[in-house]
């Protein structure tokens, strides 16, 4: 049988065929009265209609798609994010369109000028670095962009981010309050806006509890992935000098220490103690399970969807900014500090 066309519903509705498209686009049903549309969509559905984008798009220069831009797909931090995007774009008609770039510059390029090509409205990025040539040639050209978990330099575009700074001197504080003095810092690439920040707030943290403020209790991991931070923890028992915590600058970084613990005969925590950042999934399932700080991932996606809905309505609107707050999971990967920390150090270089 020959597809059913808009014509057909808006015939066997008994309404014009451009109150029929109205009708069915969820962006414009506010247009038409409420019982016209329960009527079309009713005759829509037992015709088996399916709306042609492609058509809408040439009709309206409007596709009604989204691109998502995440630096790793098997970063189990971004799927929540992404759902969370979903579940704001998709009642307002719109869908998204994900790539992941592999943390690849070039990739990133390529990844984005195929979604340009597909005329997305406007892109959700996760990528950003602290200088990013790319972002500012999108700003440019008026490509409408929200970030999201990252807040580069010199672009102008709104962003959502979750509180890092707070989210480390939680980390900090309960070490603190456990008896930590001498805390170690695996922090993230220097070239990210979360890597920066969360250093920065670890120090500012160590000063202001006055803690051992110690250059080698820091390392800069040259990824956010398990293998950065396993390089890092060597790096430091090498390095530094009778550390009892960690504060990982993610919690993949702080999976890294879990492989540098097993493969040493390190007990965690009763050598060290190890606190995370983002909260992702399963961390409850390690042994020991890992204390971590809480970001509020799904949030984090809403937020940034509602920023780029915005920004459709009203391209020139002032840009807003969204900072989330995070909160502290105490699991059991943080102990009390005791004379075994100290005495293990040595043995574990």
């Amino acid at each position: 049988m020959k597809p059913a066309t808009l014509r057909d519903v808006a015939a066997a509705a008994g309404v014009h065929p451009g109150t029929a498209s109205r009708a069915l686009n969820s962006a414009t049903q506010n247009l038409v009265n409420r019982g016209t549309v329960a009527r079309v969509i009713k005759v829509a559905a037992e015709l088996g209609y399916q709306p042609n984008p492609i058509a809408r798009s040439l009709k309206t220069s409007k596709t009604g798609t989204i691109g998502i831009v995440i630096p790793d797909l098997t970063n189990p931090f971004f799927p929540p994010i992404v759902r969370g995007i979903e579940s704001i774009l998709e009642p307002a008609g719109y869908s998204g369109l994900l790539v992941s770039t592999d943390g690849d510059l070039s990739r990133e390029r390529t990844q984005v000028a195929a979604l340009r090509a597909r005329q997305v409205e406007g892109l959700i990025i996760a990528t950003a670095l602290l200088d990013h040539p790319l972002l500012e040639e999108l700003g440019d050209m008026g490509v409408l962009t929200v970030m999201v978990n990252r807040r580069p330099h010199l672009t102008n575009a709104p962003s959502v981010i979750p509180d890092d700074a707070a989210g480390i001197r939680l980390a900090v504080e309960h070490l603190a309050s456990l008896g930590h003095r001498r805390i170690a810092h695996l922090a993230g690439p220097a070239n990210t806006s979360t890597g920066v920040a969360r250093a920065r707030a670890f120090q500012d943290a160590v000063a202001d509890l006055d803690l051992v403020s110690d250059p080698r209790l820091i390392v800069t991991c040259k990824a956010w992935n398990e293998d950065a931070g396993a390089h890092g923890l060597r790096e430091l028992l090498a390095t530094s000098s009778d550390f009892t915590a960690v504060v990982a600058g993610n919690d993949l970084i702080a999976l890294g220490c879990y492989d540098v613990f097993a493969e040493r005969g390190i007990d965690c925590p009763r050598e060290i103690s190890v606190v995370g950042m983002n909260d992702m999934p399963f961390l409850d399932k390690l042994r020991p399970p890992l204390t971590t700080v809480a970001v509020p991932h799904r949030q984090l996606g809403e937020e940034s969807a509602r920023l780029m809905l915005d920004l459709l309505r009203e391209p020139d609107r002032p840009i807003r900014s969204v900072t989330l707050p995070v909160s502290l999971v105490v699991r059991a990967s943080t102990a009390v500090v005791s004379d075994t920390n100290i005495a293990a150090h040595d043995r574990h270089r």
